[in-house]
């Protein structure tokens, strides 16, 4: 989970443009307006993010009126806002075709919009808007942790954040990939969780310059404990201050993807040792080593089907648990086979486990040290527990 530092400090510490106590903003003052009508299902987490957004806005130099009255939505009174945050808005909650021409003659005329997790659970009938957001929602699993990718180290909204992020989230599938059309800032790892049907290119925070104003979106953002999350804040605060042009902002499409892999590290939960696959192809994989070298590195692979593979990252071949339950697993595989899939189990306690997808065990390092891992086990214990290290 993501540091729950005061937002302030946490800003200050991680992004550029947070206003210093009694420093000069780079920027002149501006009005932010919070929309967050639901007609359909009604996030709790709303009032939290109301008042995140109002603390952001007097840390940063503007100021935030909220509201759900969709009646308000005439072209004097979205004049007054750089740009609104449809905040988990669901259904329909620009109710009038007048109303929705007022929005998109604001867009239309150099106004920003935010659009917050379930923004994208808006508008359906609604064309114009659904090209405003990006893409419209899907699906999503069970809540859960997961590992966010940062894409763009650049852009205001991710500029200082750590490469990847594990935080809990609901996970937003979407009804088609916006990536071609918007730029992409954040993803999510599908090999990290459970239950998601985009396969291994997922973005989840994106941008885009679309019909004369500035438009940001993030998935993220469901829970409660999301708008005391230092790293989320960083992302909303980031598209505030670029959709109002208070900031600058690089948000041309972006159509490649990251590389679909991750360097990791394995190490025994039960006695602290690193997996090693030194002289790979000829050894098998033995959990004895006390400090990460180039035989303790794996490329994590996105296998699809939320599977993964692991490539050793000295040789490039894949562990294979072929015979399984007979045959320890070695680094000796060219491609990715029914032997070479595993399935990344999340632990409670934060560690994995990985399961053979052939055999359906799980891979222990029992006596590590002593003997080799080998995937033969029918439950999790001690020994099938790893702390899994990103590089």
């Amino acid at each position: 989970m993501l540091a729950t530092l005061s937002v302030v400090c946490s800003l200050l510490g991680l992004f550029g443009t947070a206003v210093p106590s009694g420093a000069a903003p780079a920027y002149a003052s501006f009005k932010v307006l919070v929309f967050s009508k639901t007609t359909g299902f009604r996030h709790d987490s709303i009032p939290a993010g109301i008042q995140a957004i109002k603390n952001l806005g007097a840390a940063n130099n503007f100021t935030v009126d909220a509201t759900e009255d969709d009646t308000l939505f005439t072209d004097a009174y979205l004049a007054q806002y750089k740009t609104v945050v449809f905040l988990s808005t669901t259904g329909d909650p620009v109710g009038t075709q007048a109303e929705k021409d007022t929005f998109q003659r604001y867009i239309e005329h150099g106004g920003g919009f935010v659009g917050v997790h379930a923004a994208a659970d808006s508008g359906y009938s609604w064309a114009w808007y659904g090209k405003l957001v990006g893409a419209y929602f899907k699906q999503h699993p069970a809540i859960q942790p997961a590992r966010v990718v940062v894409e763009d180290t650049a852009h205001p909204a991710t500029s200082g954040l750590p490469s990847s992020i594990t935080r809990t989230d609901e996970w937003y599938d979407f009804q088609t990939n916006p990536r071609g059309s918007v730029h992409v800032l954040t993803s999510v790892d599908n090999s990290s969780y459970t239950g998601s049907t985009m396969g291994s290119d997922h973005p989840t925070t994106w941008c885009q310059n679309y019909d004369g104003g500035r438009s940001f979106y993030t998935a993220l953002g469901h829970t409660n404990e999301s708008y005391s999350e230092a790293n989320f804040l960083h992302i909303l605060l980031g598209g505030i201050l670029t959709t109002a042009g208070a900031v600058a902002g690089n948000c041309s499409v972006s159509t490649t993807p990251p590389p679909p892999s991750t360097v990791i590290s394995l190490r025994a939960h039960a006695n602290g040792k690193y997996v090693t696959a030194d002289n790979g192809g000829s050894s098998p994989l033995i959990a004895n080593r006390t400090a990460i070298g180039p035989w303790e590195q794996f490329d994590r692979i996105d296998a699809g089907g939320g599977l993964i593979a692991l490539r050793a990252h000295a040789n490039n071949q894949y562990v294979c648990a072929e015979n399984a339950g007979n045959a320890s697993l070695i680094a000796n595989r060219g491609a990715v086979g029914s032997w070479e899939q595993f399935q990344l189990i999340r632990n409670a306690d934060g560690s994995v486990s990985l399961k053979a997808n052939a055999n359906g065990k799980y891979v222990t390092a029992e006596n590590a040290g002593a003997a080799a891992l080998i995937a033969n086990r029918t439950a999790i214990g001690p020994w099938e527990e790893f702390d899994l290290i990103t590089s």
